[in-house]
């Protein structure tokens, strides 16, 4: 018998018949003997369908009621997952973020899970009792409604995971694993049997889409177990370990692994893309101490992230050209601070592209094997791709291109890094 957490996102909970069938997976796992605590998005489109309501209701709308609208999405999917489970014969009941209760801080519509009173929780579920949970709210110290922001339910679930000392935490989503790079990109991308949290980590914060960043963050600093699976089976489909998905474990995990040969070590993991991206080049900025702070100090306070940076060798003048990415969304807020302080700043000119795209290729064996870069830069040389910026860290390296070249330079450089499935097994 297992301690199980399954999370169920928007597209698995789109309508009453994809409910029926998670519920088959749930009643399932329930079967075997196993406690088991479900939590769910809202439906596909909900939530943006609440976002827009809130907008025309007020544009500048207090983010308090805000998070009391949005939230009801997966109050909605919450009791009716509870219903289809009582209506197989299962024990089952919906817990909302402030009945169990999930406590949170930080600001409204982008809270951070604190701490989580799982003691009644736990209570229910070793009655047998399936714990249904809406997935991205919590609770303030004021007793106010809060969510999570985009992808909260992952952190919700690896969150409720943590406090119920689950043995794992089942992420069913469109995809039945983390593969290589996106096969809807490449045809011959590999599904991986095992990742470790720090790769999914750097592949979830550079484009990939199957794991939220904080989701991943807080598995490993809690050292729950994560598996992505897909809840896009048939109705009488096995139980869930018994589906080849992805296990995201710690690299003590993957060592031993690699020990017992089940698993092989690749220099590279996986292929990333994210065309959320866009440069701007700061002219003629003076080329003395305190200058690029001036840039970024305000662009940091603005909540801006900055990702990519290029400083050039400075001019005779005293000048230099300062280089940097944020995201595509924040790209006219950006602009606007940095016109804002031109005269502080000292610049000439401010150029922006939102033509460009970041790919970047992720591995633990590259703290130990030299050249993967210049292999990088020599793959997407040889098709003519240009590299416009460059960021590394100890197991990624990042390229900003043109947009219209990234299918083609994921393509490249996963053949490049011999990631490409066995033609048969295509």
């Amino acid at each position: 018998m297992a301690r199980i957490v399954m999370k169920f996102g928007g597209t698995s909970m789109a309508g009453t018949e994809r409910i029926r069938r998670v519920a088959n997976l749930v009643r399932a796992q329930a079967a075997g003997g196993n406690e088991v605590a479900v939590v769910v998005s809202a439906m596909a489109g909900e939530t943006d369908r609440l976002v827009n309501f809130c907008r025309e209701a007020n544009p500048l709308y207090d983010p308090a009621e805000y998070d009391v609208v949005v939230s009801s999405g997966e109050q909605v999917t919450s009791g009716l997952l509870a219903l289809t489970l009582q209506a197989m014969g299962c024990k089952a009941r919906s817990w909302l973020g402030w009945q169990v209760p999930i406590h949170t801080f930080s600001a409204h519509a982008n809270a951070r899970v604190g701490d989580i009173d799982a003691d009644k929780l736990i209570e229910h579920m070793q009655a047998g009792e399936i714990a249904v949970i809406p997935g991205f709210q919590g609770v303030s110290d004021e007793g106010r409604i809060t969510t999570m922001g985009r992808g909260g339910s992952d952190t919700s679930a690896v969150a409720v995971a943590a406090a119920v000392k689950a043995d794992r935490c089942d992420i069913y989503t469109d995809v039945d694993g983390v593969y290589t790079t996106d096969p809807r990109i490449v045809a011959r991308a590999r599904k991986q049997k095992y990742v470790t949290f720090e790769e999914m980590l750097e592949l979830a914060s550079v484009g990939a889409k199957v794991l939220q960043t904080r989701s991943v963050s807080l598995a490993m600093k809690r050292g729950v177990r994560l598996q992505v699976l897909s809840s896009f089976v048939d109705e009488d489909a096995p139980a869930a370990d018994t589906i080849p998905g992805t296990m995201i474990v710690s690299e003590a995990e993957m060592d031993e692994l690699l020990e017992k040969s089940q698993v092989e070590r690749q220099t590279v993991t996986g292929i990333a893309h994210d065309k959320n991206e866009a440069r701007i080049v700061l002219t003629r900025v003076p080329d003395k101490p305190g200058a690029v702070a001036e840039i970024f100090l305000p662009l940091g306070e603005a909540g801006i992230n900055v990702d990519m940076i290029i400083q050039n060798v400075g001019r005779e003048k005293g000048e230099t050209d300062v280089t940097f990415t944020v995201p595509q969304a924040d790209l006219a807020r950006a602009q606007a601070l940095l016109e804002d302080r031109r005269e502080k700043i000292g610049f000439n000119r401010i150029i922006t592209d939102s033509k460009v795209a970041k790919v970047s290729v992720v591995g633990m064996g590259m703290k130990s094997h030299a050249g993967v870069a210049a292999a990088m830069f020599k793959a997407l040389a040889d098709r003519g791709i240009n590299v416009q910026a460059i960021s590394t860290s100890e197991i990624k390296v990042s390229v900003l291109i043109d947009e219209d070249e990234t299918e083609l330079a994921v393509r490249v450089l996963h053949t490049a890094y011999g990631l490409d499935a066995p033609a048969e097994a295509a």
